[in-house]
């Protein structure tokens, strides 16, 4: 058996319960035809790039699938029928990834420096511009 990762968007009209029910449907489906479902995981509702079929935002879920060819077949025929999936798509991988997936992980920002684009700490000293520089002070210039 093959190895896929597998995400589908369903609309954003339903529920988070109707989204776990078409996970436990699909689950169902890819179990009877000899396979099985390793891991899923909602990763909650999001706004899309563009609009599809009239939607502007989705629920996303992610499934990883060890399952036969044929049953990720079905799987995609019985989706390509529903009404509310709007997109899927499988891609077939050596491996599953170990842990939360890169959509569950907390965005490391911890690596940045503080103060954001820059620190400005040094806001109240006047520096010299490119010209004062360059010139000596004259005699009667103090500083």
């Amino acid at each position: 058996m093959a190895l896929y990762e597998h995400v589908f968007l369903a609309r954003q009209d339903v529920s988070q319960q109707q989204v776990d029910a078409l996970v436990e449907q699909y689950t169902g489906l890819i179990s009877e035809m000899g396979g099985s479902v390793a891991k899923s995981e909602y990763w909650g509702m999001k706004s899309l790039s563009f609009r599809i079929k009239k939607n502007r935002k989705a629920h996303y879920t992610l499934m990883n699938i060890d399952a036969p060819s044929d049953a990720v077949s079905e799987m995609e025929r019985q989706m390509g029928i529903n009404e509310d999936v709007l997109r899927f798509m499988t891609i077939r991988v050596d491996e599953f990834e170990e842990g939360p997936s890169a959509m569950m992980r907390k965005s490391d920002r911890d690596d940045r420096r503080p103060g954001g684009r820059g620190d400005r700490s040094d806001r109240g000293e006047r520096r010299p511009r490119r010209d004062e520089e360059s010139k000596p002070a004259s005699e009667g210039e103090t500083e």
